[in-house]
């Protein structure tokens, strides 16, 4: 009895088979796609501000365990009406998830309107993966708004899933990674087990100075810059301790900008640097030294060989 037992678990776990594939999350800006990565992976690699266009280039993330591999990406809002060509190339990002889809996220939230003819819904029409409809922010409606929303949304397009969620308060996400879990379609590992991003540890750190500059400033400057990690330097302090030494370079679009940048008797830049550097140490795990310069690049949003520098591509 103890051998037949013994050998029927062994025919289940042998017919588990794993599955794989790339989990795109296409939507506008500032709805909150790189909240709702975040929480789906538990780790943080996307930054997050309110502020529209926070996300820039397309990010992938990483999720392993014994029966699944799935690879989320994280995309730029799609902005229909780009001012720069770094916004054109923005849209290409976001368009390239449309080829290699394995499951498409459209992430709307709950406030968000959209007409027949918008390109984002004309290009999620022809889809023909699983597609998700995820409505996200529902803590700031009431429940009926909720329902009709879904309904509302459930009548435009042909959804596999509609999920209502707070992506910000993790509401939900579980729900969502397990309809995910259901779809995925049997495949190999893409990735090794141990790699949780495409990223290196620079386009991080520069990720996160950017981010503290969203926080910090307004109007145009956040949108004017762009951070380049000039060195990134892993050794001890005086102790023996881990000591990283980071010398960053935020480059403006013009002259105006940088005394902006930099404030009254260099105060903000001081601010800038010593937000970035705590984020940045409880991203290393470790003490770091971070020097921060301000350059000017005349339009380098419309840049190309600039853009291309800076993996815009």
């Amino acid at each position: 009895m103890t051998d037949k037992i013994n050998t029927a678990s062994e025919t289940d776990t042998n017919a588990v088979k794993h599955r794989s594939g790339y989990v795109n999350i296409i939507g506008r800006p500032n709805v909150g796609k790189s909240t709702l990565m975040n929480a789906l992976l538990g780790d943080r690699l996307s930054i997050i501000s309110n502020k529209p266009q926070t996300t820039r280039h397309r990010i992938i993330g990483i999720y392993n365990d014994d029966y699944y591999q799935i690879v989320f990406s994280d995309t730029p809002g799609m902005i229909q009406k780009p001012s720069y060509k770094m916004q054109e190339k923005m849209n290409e990002f976001a368009n390239s998830t449309f080829e290699d889809a394995d499951i498409m996220i459209f992430v709307t939230d709950i406030h968000e309107k959209y007409e027949d003819d918008d390109p984002i819904l004309l290009r999620l029409s022809n889809v023909k993966v699983p597609l998700f409809l995820v409505l996200n922010k529902i803590d700031t409606a009431n429940q009926e708004t909720v329902l009709t929303k879904l309904k509302e949304w459930s009548s435009r397009l042909k959804f596999s899933e509609l999920i209502p969620v707070s992506a910000l308060n993790t509401f939900n996400t579980e729900k969502l990674f397990d309809l995910i879990k259901a779809n995925l379609p049997e495949g190999p590992k893409y990735y090794p087990e141990d790699q949780l991003t495409d990223r290196s540890e620079r386009f991080f750190v520069s990720e996160i100075i950017r981010e503290k500059i969203l926080l910090q400033y307004e109007e145009e400057i956040p949108y004017s810059c762009e951070v380049q990690i000039d060195s990134f330097k892993e050794g001890t302090n005086k102790t023996g301790q881990p000591l990283t030494r980071i010398s960053a370079t935020i480059f403006v679009a013009r002259d105006s900008q940088k005394p902006i940048l930099i404030g009254k008797n260099g105060m903000a830049i001081k601010k800038l640097g010593t937000e970035a550097r705590k984020a940045i140490e409880t991203f290393l795990e470790n003490q770091i030294f971070l020097e921060i310069n301000v350059k000017v690049r005349e339009n380098w949003r419309d840049d190309d060989k600039f853009l291309n520098y800076f993996g815009y591509r």
